[in-house]
């Protein structure tokens, strides 16, 4: 189990190496805590991700308990990327995922 800070640069690595091979989406497995009540790493993820996105970085993220064909930002993405209705977590309301826009 990695620490907080040793997630944050996995994530800063694995969105630089999903920007060299042009991916549009990604999705961000953070997991959602050992107890199921939303862990620190869960929360620092999606903390970073936000700023991103204010930044610049980052065109979106949808995190997983709004991945659902219901959510509007879900439902624009999925317009667009009609490969992602068949991805496993949509729907489910996992808080151990987040969907990174590049």
């Amino acid at each position: 189990m990695p620490l907080v800070r040793e997630a944050l640069q996995r994530l800063e690595r694995e969105l630089a190496v999903a920007r060299q091979e042009s991916a549009a989406v990604l999705k961000v497995v953070h997991g959602y805590g050992s107890t199921g009540e939303g862990g620190e790493i869960r929360i620092a993820v999606q903390k970073r991700l936000l700023e991103m996105k204010a930044g610049g970085q980052i065109r979106g993220c949808i995190f997983g308990e709004n991945w659902a064909k219901s959510g509007e930002d879900a439902w624009k993405l999925l317009q667009s990327n009609a490969e992602l209705k068949s991805d496993r977590d949509l729907g489910r309301g996992n808080r151990g995922i987040t969907v990174v826009l590049l």
